[in-house]
């Protein structure tokens, strides 16, 4: 559940709102062993989600890096690359 959760932070251009609630999401899916809530559930669930998000969204904009900003592309690249290596036929 959690592969989908990857480093947003220090990426030019910043990481968007989209890909910090999916991160939330994924967040919240993994904690309460649940893809989706039960009805009765939904409206924590969704609030969870969203408080993630918002605390995450102020945690990327206060770190600080030294780093240079990382290229989306390339970092891609990359793990496109260890992902073959990974999963290559034996």
């Amino acid at each position: 559940m959690c592969r989908n959760i990857h480093t947003l932070h220090n990426f030019e251009p910043a990481a968007t709102d989209d890909e910090v609630h999916a991160a939330a999401l994924q967040f919240v899916r993994k904690i309460s062993g649940s893809t989706k809530p039960s009805k009765v559930n939904a409206e924590a669930f969704d609030r969870a989600v969203e408080e993630i998000a918002h605390i995450s969204r102020h945690l990327l904009e206060d770190l600080i890096s030294t780093a240079p900003p990382k290229n989306r592309e390339i970092e891609a690249e990359k793990a496109k690359v260890r992902s073959a290596k990974r999963f290559a036929a034996a």
